[in-house]
């Protein structure tokens, strides 16, 4: 891979090698690389299959992003039908197919289930654990993963492959160390929240492996809007309840969403915004800006509106008229920014505006903003059991793969169909049928940066 094609006895020229392997255990040797939903749901169901599952990390703990996505209620899949549901993957819905059906959100709700966490149905269709939070669920699992097997090495980053599934990984205990394995699973995320560990690093490596691989972009992100300094020093972090978004192209029609937004410093954020994003990614990167309507008064008619702005007093001045007619100063001023020129005194315009407030959207927020990517590896890259097609043996899973899904669920339950898939793939291709949890006791409940089994450790050279 570039530079990363090293072979054996240039790295060991540069230190001292030490031999450490496994002895006795006639399992084939897998690693993953990365310990997110993707990366722990591809090690178990491949250590259920029979093999010896190795889950290397470059974070000091397993599944940052997961945990994070928890603080706020973790949203871990829906309960739409499962033909909608599929619908949602836009024009990768045919390629998330297979992989969804043969994994649905019902099996993700036993999955919790299984580990102590049962999942109920919120009001909007969302599923929830019932504790509404990550790490219940993380912990269970881990104990599980633990059981079956499965070691986890924190602090180990993935450098390059040093040949044909060769792993070349550093950490600060063990410094270089080549790994030799009979699969690989590559699961290291896009490259959104970079401080939780998915940065895109490895793009720039499969890439020049021949691998097929989209732009990354942010997906589920918020929109930039040019607001007035005024605007901006008053309203930031103020939220607008119960609106409606829209957006109208040429190509594809009008598309809503309906929610709560917060204004920020840059322009808005929230779950309609998010569900957009990538809509006005597109129309913004073709046009260099769109428009977005604002409906502040959904439930309300346009009639009703113009009817009520009709029996304004004639000395109250137009802002204590507004506010009188229920629009709070965070609303009042948004629709002065999308009327530039001043608010409308004509009462059927004004209701116009409300219902049709227009924005400029300059773009989306950057990936160190945005929730999730789009882009990535390709599908054509990958077989059915997503193999990459270059390299065999090394299999792909997660947001590493080119696919995007609002948030509600879609993403979650993405990282664990298509990490199963990877995971059932790598034991196929090493002739693995299948097994069962069977107890174990490693190092630390499962936390084993030393002694790592198949390996080549590399000790830092004499200085």
């Amino acid at each position: 891979m570039g530079e990363g094609q090293l072979s054996h006895a240039r790295l060991t020229a540069t230190a001292q090698v030490k031999v450490s392997l496994r002895r006795g255990d006639a399992r084939p040797g897998c690693a993953v690389i990365g310990a997110g939903p993707a990366g722990l749901f591809a090690a178990e169901t491949l250590a259920r299959a029979g093999a010896h599952v190795t889950v290397y990390d470059h974070k000091a703990s397993p599944a940052r992003k997961f945990l994070m996505a928890g603080r706020g209620g973790l949203n871990i899949t829906h309960s739409e039908p499962l033909e909608r549901f599929i619908s949602r993957y836009g024009d990768r819905a045919p390629y998330m197919q297979p992989l969804i059906r043969a994994w649905p959100p019902q099996d993700l709700r036993e999955f919790c289930a299984e580990l102590g966490e049962p999942t109920f149905i919120g009001s909007s269709g969302r599923v929830f654990p019932r504790s509404f939070k990550a790490s219940p669920l993380l912990r269970a699992w881990l104990a599980r993963l633990a059981r079956l097997g499965v070691v986890i090495a924190p602090r180990h980053a993935f450098l390059v492959f040093a040949g044909e599934r060769v792993l070349r990984l550093t950490s600060p205990e063990s410094g270089e160390v080549l790994h030799s394995v009979d699969a690989v699973i590559l699961a290291m995320g896009g490259a959104s929240w970079p401080r939780l560990g998915s940065n895109g690093g490895w793009v720039k490596g499969l890439a020049a492996a021949g691998v097929a691989i989209h732009p990354l972009r942010p997906a589920n992100a918020g929109l930039r809007v040019s607001w007035s300094v005024i605007y901006q020093g008053d309203f930031e972090g103020q939220p607008i309840k119960n609106v409606v978004l829209r957006h109208e192209s040429a190509r594809h029609g009008p598309i809503t969403a309906r929610g709560d937004i917060v204004v920020t410093r840059s322009g808005l954020e929230g779950g309609p915004v998010y569900a957009l994003s990538s809509r006005l990614r597109a129309a913004t990167e073709a046009a260099g800006a769109a428009i977005l309507y604002v409906d502040l008064r959904p439930d309300t008619s346009l009639e009703h509106l113009a009817r009520k702005f009709a029996k304004r007093p004639p000395k109250q001045s137009h802002a204590t008229f507004l506010r009188r007619a229920g629009l709070n100063r965070a609303e009042i001023g948004l629709l002065r920014e999308a009327s530039p020129h001043g608010l409308p005194r004509d009462a059927e315009a004004m209701a116009e505006l409300v219902k049709n407030a227009p924005l400029t959207i300059a773009g989306v927020s950057d990936l160190d903003r945005a929730i999730s990517t789009a882009g990535g590896v390709s599908f054509e890259a990958c077989d059915a059991r997503l193999m990459l097609r270059q390299l065999p043996g090394v299999f792909v899973a997660g947001e590493m793969l080119a696919f995007d899904a609002p948030t509600g669920g879609y993403l979650l339950q993405a990282a664990f169909a298509t990490g199963r898939a990877a995971g059932l793939g790598a034991a196929q291709y090493l002739g693995l049928s299948g097994g069962k949890e069977t107890p174990s006791e490693p190092d630390h409940a499962g936390f084993a940066p030393r002694h790592l089994p198949n390996s080549l450790e590399l000790s830092a050279p004499n200085k």
